[in-house]
């Protein structure tokens, strides 16, 4: 027994795979993924028309009347290009985008039902295949979010959420919703070129708390390899990634960080990404104005790099097919520090030594970046044996100043700045 399958006796039925080993096409994914740091997640669906967040229905309407706004949902000024620009221009490398949230409803042409964007509204476009062909003009990685819990289908085996949406849960059907599920992912990963990772969400609506379920993982992340051999899986289970997965996300937090309590997980290998908020929902919230500042979107940022991982930042598009305009002016101010900074986030690895309380740090090869965005001292102390040759001022080309205090270099500052990002780059 490989040491995969034995490990994966430990965990729940639904995460038990066979012994995995990822092709060669993933594994260029996985170090192309790892360079980016920087995405856009975007939540977009029927459910930006009430402006109350993604998970609407969960909270009040039926799925026979919240089913009905389908056939209002026109996004006159929807533009894949603008859209794509506006992420190029943020310095994000790539987009995650939600083809069907736990509503339902499928942002893509589906050929399994009508209610889709094509057959189900006036609009009668494919957003996502629109999308998809910007993407590859103008070099920007697609990753698609799947749902693997339905509010509205009878035949989901009924979990602990949806459970006031009206559906008959004695149509339970397990076998014929995971086949819906599949057919779906084949048409996504046959019908709009080249994917970098489907993004599952959901698990955790039937999770080892609850009666034992068998998401049956294994054959769908086979299908999803199978289909495009480059494709990576994710899942936002919140557990320790299971066998077949290729990324480890944290939800609302730093990798071992858990202030959401979605991520007290123990960190893998894998290539690791945390997804937040611009403000304080994942779809449109018309009442939600409360945007973090782009200094704090930038530090956070840095912070993921710091500690190996990427940022999937999200934006609710409005229903009109508009993103906000307070969310464009975060774009534009990430992407002005990105392309001062860029350097020092891409391609970068986590330093040698954890946070500090001044910030953080990032490596590429003979190069230490050292992020100082909270000093209390012009002197920086670099708690780990790390022997500088020299150090200067990454903006200007500067030098300054380094001692020893012991086993630990320190690096002087001319002054406490008071800036989003003070860079220092150290030669190793």
């Amino acid at each position: 027994m490989c040491a995969a399958a034995f490990a994966a006796l430990l965990l729940p039925a639904s995460a038990q795979q066979a012994c995995y080993v990822p092709t060669p096409e993933v594994l260029e994914s996985r170090r192309e993924f790892a360079s980016d740091r920087f995405g856009v997640f975007i939540h977009w669906g029927i459910y930006s028309m009430f402006g109350q967040g993604e998970w609407y229905l969960n909270y009040g309407p039926t799925a026979e009347e919240y089913m009905k706004a389908a056939r209002g949902f026109y996004p006159a000024d929807f533009d894949a290009s603008a859209w794509v620009s506006a992420v190029k221009d943020a310095g994000a490398r790539y987009i995650c985008i939600t083809t069907r949230h736990h509503d339902g409803f499928s942002m893509f042409d589906t050929a399994e039902n009508d209610y889709n964007i094509v057959d189900g509204t006036p609009f009668r476009r494919d957003i996502l295949k629109e999308l998809a062909d910007e993407c590859h003009r103008q070099g920007i990685a697609l990753h698609l979010y799947y749902s693997h819990l339905d509010w509205v289908r009878d035949d989901y085996p009924q979990g602990r959420t949806g459970r006031d949406t009206g559906r008959d849960a004695t149509k339970a059907d397990w076998e014929s919703y995971y086949g819906f599920m599949n057919r779906q992912l084949t048409e996504l990963l046959t019908n709009y070129g080249p994917i970098r990772a489907v993004w599952f969400d959901g698990w955790w609506d039937h999770d080892e708390d609850a009666e034992p379920f068998d998401w049956h993982l294994d054959e769908q992340y086979a299908l999803v390899h199978s289909l495009q051999p480059g494709c990576m899986v994710a899942n936002n289970h919140h557990q320790t990634p299971f066998e077949g997965e290729d990324i480890q996300i944290f939800e609302r937090d730093l990798p071992g960080e858990n202030n959401a309590g979605l991520s007290g997980q123990a960190i893998s290998r894998l290539p690791l990404e945390t997804c937040n908020t611009m403000n304080g929902m994942w779809g449109y919230k018309i009442k939600d104005q409360n945007y973090k500042d782009s200094r704090t979107l930038i530090r956070y940022l840095v912070r993921a790099a710091g500690m190996g991982a990427n940022l999937l930042l999200n934006v609710g598009p409005q229903p009109n097919g508009e993103i906000p305009a307070a969310a464009l002016s975060r774009f534009k101010e990430i992407g002005e520090w990105m392309r001062a900074n860029g350097e020092t986030v891409y391609g970068t690895v986590a330093g040698p030594f954890p946070a500090q309380s001044w910030g953080t740090s990032t490596r590429k090869d003979d190069r230490l970046f050292l992020h100082v965005m909270t000093p209390e001292t012009d002197a920086i102390l670099l708690p780990a044996d790390v022997k500088i040759k020299n150090a200067r001022e990454f903006s200007t080309g500067r030098g300054l100043r380094v001692s020893r205090a012991g086993d630990h270099a320190v690096v002087h500052l001319d002054t406490i700045p008071d800036v989003t990002d003070y860079i220092v780059e150290c030669a190793l």
